[in-house]
């Protein structure tokens, strides 16, 4: 195998792939742009490590410069691409909505452009639980319509799966999305619940608890999900040859083109998901309870038989083993000292 490109590889889930393709012997090329969306110092700290592979080659850069995506694309001989490179965040979607055109669409088809232009064997791309908005049928599965976003972030990345489609179809492209489920662990966004949660509680600040705490997570433990990624790399999408046009199937095709949820397939209570952090500090949460945001849902469940079925996805890790090690980590990047067995800042 040639070269694997990893976009987003200063980001959360992106950082994780490249590590352990190059922990692999992989030869990794990394594209990020190191925006200040979160604290770009924990980004650079997640470059300085994947650095020390000398198989790592890293562009800083926005998908949106289309010439500049061209031409890493013909300078590096590139076999598959996982573009995890994208605006992330729900909330931030309803105040910021440009942001997501210029990078989750105007990025996303410079990607299928080059991948078209550059013979890339298999593209992998990161879609989201998000894009089941409305639905309420649970587990969710890649079967049920997806036609309904209550965030624009998620209309972004449904319109990724239609986008992908189309070049499946029309050029062969062989492209599989993912649909993640809310993927946490060490080296994690600063944005995302667990982490706010964490640090608001080590402060002795209240935590914002939405919906009053009446919300159900899949969270997905990171090693969980890199698994099923490096394993769906050598599995290229192929076309469906039982798929119906009278009865169309949302997650395949006759093009090959592929839809996986991959999450952990365990929902888990808000309130749970709390009490766990609070244990393993010591502390107890100062809790302000607020209605659902906008773009909010009430539960995520991931139904995964397909990913079970094709490559043996097996999510490994208990809410109660993944905070363990992400406060471990987060206890250590951030040198948090302790009293009496108490956490402090």
């Amino acid at each position: 195998m040639s070269k694997i490109l990893v976009t987003g590889s200063a980001g959360f889930v992106g950082f994780h792939l490249a590590l352990k393709l190059l922990g692999d012997g992989m030869e990794v090329v990394g594209i990020d742009n190191v925006n200040d969306y979160y604290d770009p110092l924990l980004k650079h700290s997640r470059l300085k490590l994947l650095k020390e592979y000398d198989k790592f080659t890293f562009y800083q850069n926005s998908l949106e410069d289309n010439e500049k995506i061209k031409e890493i694309f013909e300078q590096n001989e590139i076999s598959v691409v996982v573009n995890l490179a994208a605006q992330a965040g729900v909330r931030y979607s309803i105040t910021n909505p440009r942001a997501y055109v210029d990078s989750n669409l105007i990025g996303f088809v410079n990607i299928l452009e080059a991948c078209r232009h550059n013979q890339i064997e298999h593209l992998i791309y990161a879609s989201s639980s998000s894009v089941y908005g409305a639905n309420t049928q649970m587990p969710f599965s890649e079967k049920h319509n997806v036609d309904h976003p209550v965030s624009l972030y998620a209309a972004t990345k449904k319109a990724n799966e239609l986008m992908a489609h189309t070049y499946s179809h029309l050029y062969r492209l062989p492209t599989t999305g993912l649909r993640f489920f809310t993927v946490y662990g060490p080296w994690g966004r600063p944005d995302m619940a667990y982490y706010l949660f964490t640090k608001a509680i080590l402060n002795n600040e209240p935590i914002k608890v939405y919906n009053h705490g009446n919300m159900k997570r899949d969270f997905t433990y990171i090693d969980d999900i890199v698994d099923g990624i490096r394993k769906l790399i050598g599995k290229k999408a192929e076309p469906n040859a039982d798929w119906d046009s009278s009865n169309p199937d949302p997650s395949t095709s006759t093009a090959p083109y592929r839809i996986y949820n991959i999450g952990n397939n365990k929902p888990v209570e808000l309130n749970h998901f709390i009490s766990v952090i609070e244990k393993k500090l010591n502390k107890t949460a100062i809790k302000e309870y607020l209605p659902m945001q906008p773009g909010d849902v009430h539960e995520t469940y991931a139904d995964v038989d397909d990913l079970v079925n094709d490559i043996d996805f097996k999510p490994q890790t208990s809410i109660e083993e993944g905070l363990d090690k992400f406060l471990d980590w987060y206890l250590q990047y951030y040198g948090v000292k302790t009293e009496n067995g108490i956490y402090t800042r």
